[in-house]
């Protein structure tokens, strides 16, 4: 199974030469792929509910550095030659897709192929508010969003109507190295989220996931395979594990998950970091 590492961009994982030690020794220690996700806006008293945590509140402080991502893996990217990159995930309805259509294409270049762009739809009322997008029909427009940056990556010109974005005979180059395809992963823990990544994506990515729940999610994706008539292994699946232990990875494996994520945070200065990726590579993948 493949490993890989979500440690990148908040708090000490946001400083460069924290970022550029880990992403060097990820890659020298066998990593698969390097995670990075998004928040533009945190707010010190949130209503909204973290679906991600037993108490419905994130862990990370409001006041904390937190990268974008795109400009992080970039960062990456030019740091490293082989590992695989993706968004973990990046909240597209808060964004323009014609801009984040240009960046992930953009990225994809730069890193040689490597990049994959994770999307989810957000949770958060509070930052939506902020950057001045509905929250409400989030998921759909999620889900346009991706159809019109598929057009932009594949046709030019390309034309795309739809009810929240729409555009008629327009270049957006470069396009994503794989014959127009750049691989997309959709987010979230949700029976939704899960028919989502079916449908309108090439990949699931769990996260914070009990390993008890994990073939019950699974089940749910292979359910939605057999009815939109895909096949379930042309899916990747990657979990990040609220309990795992390396007990887990056969099971992991024989439930069809394709990627085992590590989360954590890195220690402040490169040396502890290089040194702690290391550790993380000995206990998860060179066991």
């Amino acid at each position: 199974m493949r490993v890989g590492l979500h440690a990148l961009g908040i708090g000490d994982g946001a400083r460069p030469e924290v970022v550029r030690a880990v992403a060097t020794a990820a890659e020298a220690h066998g990593f698969a792929r390097l995670w990075c996700g998004e928040h533009v806006v945190l707010v010190d008293s949130p209503a909204s509910r973290y679906p991600y945590s037993a108490d419905g509140r994130i862990a990370v402080p409001p006041d904390a550095d937190w990268l974008d991502p795109l400009l992080a893996l970039t960062f990456a990217a030019a740091v490293t030659s082989r590992i695989e990159l993706a968004t973990g995930m990046l909240l597209l309805p808060e964004h323009n897709p014609v801009v984040v259509a240009k960046q992930a294409a953009t990225l994809d270049v730069l890193s040689a192929g490597r990049f994959s762009l994770g999307v989810g739809a957000g949770w958060s009322a509070e930052e939506f508010a902020a950057l001045g997008v509905p929250f409400t029909r989030r998921g759909q427009r999620t889900e346009e969003y991706l159809a019109a940056m598929r057009a932009l990556w594949t046709e030019d010109p390309a034309s795309f109507t739809g009810e929240f974005i729409r555009f008629d005979a327009i270049r957006v180059n470069p396009k994503p190295l794989r014959d127009g395809r750049l691989p997309v992963i959709v987010g979230g823990n949700s029976d939704t989220a899960l028919r989502r990544a079916v449908g309108h994506g090439d990949g699931w990515y769990g996260f914070n996931v009990p390993a008890a729940d994990v073939l019950s999610h699974v089940g749910v994706l292979a359910d939605e395979c057999t009815r939109q008539g895909r096949a379930l292994h042309d899916l990747t699946i990657a979990v990040a594990l609220s309990d795992g232990t390396p007990e887990h990875l056969p099971a992991l494996a024989a439930a069809g998950v394709s990627e085992l994520v590590i989360t954590g945070t890195p220690p402040p200065t490169p040396d502890a970091a290089a040194a702690w990726t290391a550790e993380l590579a000995k206990t998860w993948i060179n066991r």
